[in-house]
């Protein structure tokens, strides 16, 4: 491996893992069940956003003395209303860490035959063949902070 393909895995590894220390007190994440995983075993669900804000805190751009041209790393902050939406979309292409400051939310995942809660405090890693759309069935807004690598143009949008 050279140095900037070394630079690359670093910086993404970085990126993955960088929430985790800052919430080393936090509940892990609700997971599937076992007996539950598998591979598009939920069908795409709601496909546009409903009563959420979604606003960009920071951003970093990689090319700039990381060696990762064309991307972002990229935090945002969304508050979801309750009976909101974030609506279908992919991690292929695009890693993130999403951290439940506040409320909760359910997430119908492509890899997992039934709902997934998640509660304020638990933090989940999206990333791979994931695809997914997340709705707040509680009864009060619910508070994520959302860091993901993005491609460049992406700064300042949102973004499911």
């Amino acid at each position: 491996m050279n140095r900037i393909q070394l630079r690359r895995t670093l910086v993404v590894a970085a990126a993955l893992g960088f929430a985790a220390p800052l919430f080393s007190t936090a509940a892990q994440a609700g997971e599937c069940p076992a007996d539950k995983v598998g591979v598009d075993v939920t069908k795409p669900g709601a496909t546009a956003p409903k009563d959420v804000t979604d606003d960009v805190i920071a951003a970093i751009d990689l090319g700039q003395g990381y060696g990762v041209d064309g991307r972002l790393m990229r935090m945002r902050r969304l508050v979801v209303q309750p009976g909101g939406v974030v609506p279908w979309h992919s991690h292929t292409a695009r890693p993130a860490n999403i951290y439940i400051v506040e409320g909760s939310m359910t997430e119908y995942r492509s890899t997992c035959a039934v709902p997934i809660e998640h509660k304020a405090g638990d933090v989940t890693a999206e990333h791979g063949s994931l695809s997914h759309w997340w709705k707040n069935n509680g009864n009060k807004p619910a508070v994520l902070i959302s860091a993901d690598i993005v491609p460049a143009p992406m700064k300042n949008e949102g973004g499911m």
